[in-house]
C-alpha cells in the first residue's frame, strides 16, 4: 500500500514484480494469489508482471561484467564453512578471494567488496544510513552453490533495467541496501530513491508474516481491510470514507499521502 500511493502521489508508476529466484520456496499458484488480492484491493499494475525466474540470462550477463572487472570469484565455501567464517570474523573474510578452497565442490559467486569502506545512502523517512560491507557483510553471494541466484544482484539489475526510480519497501530490508547500492556503484548502475517504511508488527513485537502463521487477507474484506491498513500508516481516512469501496478510498489516499507522517516511530502495531 505504501509503495502505491507513493508512486501514483507523484504520477508515477507502480510496478509488480514477482521475485522467485529462489525456485525451491516457491508455491504453485502463489502469484496468481498475489495478483488477485492486489486486483481486489484496487491496487493495479502497470506494464506487464516481471517474474525474475524468467531473466536469467540478465542476471549471467551482469555476473559476467563484474568477473570481467576481477569483482566476482568462484567460492567452494558451504554455508556451515561460511557459518564458522562468520562466528569467527564477524563477516565473509574473502576466503576463495584467490581460488576456491575445493574446486571440485560446487561454486557460488561472491563478489569483493574490499575498496569501499564505507557505503551511505538517503532515506527519505529513516535518513541516512552507512555500512561498511566489506567490514560487517564481507564478500556476499551473487549466485548460489545450486545455481540460484541471490536477491542482491537481482533486484540491482532488475531495478536498472526496469528504470525504477523510487523503490519503497520495509524497513527490515534496510540493512540489505548498502549492499545494493555497492554493487550499483561497481556497475555503473543510477541509484534510486529509498523509502523504508515502518513494519507492522504482531503482539510479540514481531514482523507478521507466513512463518508466524499470520492470516492471509480476505479479497471479500477489501475495503475495511484497506480503512484499516491506512489507519496503520496513520492515514486515517476520513468517517464517511472507512469501508468505501476501494477506488474512493485510493483516490482520497493518494491525494492525503505525506510520509512523514510515518516518522514518529519505527513500527507501527496491530
Amino acid at each position: 500500500m505504501g509503495s502505491y500511493l507513493d508512486a501514483r502521489a507523484q504520477g508515477g508508476q507502480w510496478l509488480v514484480r514477482i521475485e522467485d529466484v529462489d525456485l525451491g520456496r516457491v508455491v504453485p499458484g502463489a502469484a496468481d494469489d498475489i495478483l488477485r488480492a492486489l486486483e481486489a484491493h484496487g491496487l493495479l499494475w502497470d506494464g506487464p508482471v516481471l517474474a525474475q525466474s524468467q531473466r536469467g540470462y540478465l542476471y549471467e550477463h551482469y555476473l559476467s561484467r563484474l568477473v570481467a572487472a576481477g569483482r566476482a570469484y568462484p567460492c567452494s565455501c558451504s554455508r556451515a564453512d561460511y557459518a564458522a567464517l562468520a562466528a569467527r570474523d564477524g563477516h565473509y573474510p574473502g576466503t576463495c578471494r584467490l581460488g576456491p578452497q575445493d574446486p571440485n565442490a560446487p561454486l557460488a559467486m561472491r563478489l569483493r567488496t574490499d575498496g569501499y569502506p564505507l557505503i551511505c545512502i538517503e532515506d527519505r523517512l529513516q535518513g541516512r544510513y552507512c555500512q561498511s560491507v566489506e567490514a560487517m557483510v564481507g564478500d556476499f553471494v551473487l549466485r548460489r552453490r545450486d545455481g540460484y541466484w541471490s536477491y542482491q544482484l537481482a533486484v540491482v539489475v532488475d531495478d536498472a533495467e526496469q528504470g525504477i526510480t523510487d523503490v519503497v519497501r520495509g524497513r527490515d530490508l534496510l540493512d540489505n541496501t548498502p549492499r545494493q547500492a555497492l554493487l550499483q556503484a561497481i556497475l555503473g548502475l543510477p541509484m534510486p530513491t529509498w523509502l523504508h517504511l515502518p513494519l507492522l508488527l504482531d503482539d510479540d513485537g514481531v514482523k507478521l508474516s507466513k512463518s508466524r502463521q499470520a492470516l492471509p487477507i480476505e479479497a471479500a474484506a477489501a475495503p475495511a481491510t484497506l480503512s484499516e491498513v491506512l489507519q496503520q500508516l496513520r492515514h486515517p481516512p476520513p468517517a464517511e470514507l472507512v469501508g468505501a469501496p476501494v477506488a474512493e478510498q485510493l483516490a482520497w489516499a493518494v491525494g492525503a499521502w505525506q510520509p512523514a507522517r510515518l516518522a514518529e516511530g519505527r513500527a507501527l502495531t496491530r
